[in-house]
């Protein structure tokens, strides 16, 4: 499929298990784009700070470790589901940042303003490099509102959480859908409440609800946008 004129960068937000990432990865290897999911830079920071230990409550100390985290984030060096490496400096972190230590407290760091400015001017660095689907909750509202296309893809908590509890089972790992239920609708409650860059649609974004549509069908849809 050539395009004409895709878009040469492109902001894909929306809540928890959206189904963002999957699709944010089908549209870059469509493209040739990098994939870039921005939640994973969150991730790694809470991951460290539970690995030191860290009081997450002390915004200070968590903010100071996101300034000096050298994180990078590259193509997938491994053929094992991934999309991207995470890195830490010299080690792989790919599964790690992806327990449920950190799923449960990875939005309490999400909120804090020093956090997410360090974070932000990283995202911004790789984004304007263009040839980008960024994936995030502030992409298209803060990270890069200059970006050609601004997707926002929605999906009930219901349906977010059952996607979820799918993919944990399908990983060969233990889960309950009413726990992971219980952290979609509090993840949603911090991410759309937070003071600084609130989880919201940008005013240019198209808006899809996937609750009655498959990825596929998502997919189709935002591609025929990228024409």
């Amino acid at each position: 499929m050539t395009h004409q004129n895709p878009p040469s960068i492109i902001a894909l937000d929306g809540p928890a298990a959206s189904g963002k990432s999957t699709l944010g990865q089908t549209l870059a290897n469509a493209l040739g784009y990098l994939f870039f999911d921005t939640g994973v830079l969150y991730r790694a920071i809470t991951w460290i700070a539970l690995q030191q230990h860290l009081n997450l409550q002390d915004e200070t100390a968590v903010t100071k470790l996101a300034q000096d985290a050298q994180i990078d984030i590259r193509p997938p060096s491994q053929k094992d589901g991934r999309a991207y490496d995470v890195l830490l400096g010299e080690r792989d972190v790919t599964w790690d940042i992806r327990d449920g230590q950190v799923d449960a407290n990875v939005s309490v760091v999400a909120a804090y303003a020093g956090v997410r400015q360090a974070l932000t001017d990283q995202q911004r660095r790789i984004g304007m490099r263009g040839k980008v689907v960024m994936v995030g909750r502030d992409i298209g509202t803060v990270v890069l509102q200059e970006a050609d296309l601004k997707i926002y893809l929605d999906a009930s908590a219901e349906e977010r959480a059952k996607r979820r509890f799918d993919e944990i089972l399908a990983r060969g790992e233990p889960a309950q859908y009413k726990e992971i239920l219980h952290n979609v609708i509090e993840r949603d409650r911090i991410d759309s409440t937070r003071a600084v860059a609130p989880l919201r649609p940008a005013q240019d974004a198209v808006i899809i609800d996937s609750d009655k549509m498959n990825a596929s069908q998502v997919y189709e849809l935002v591609m025929g946008l990228c024409k």
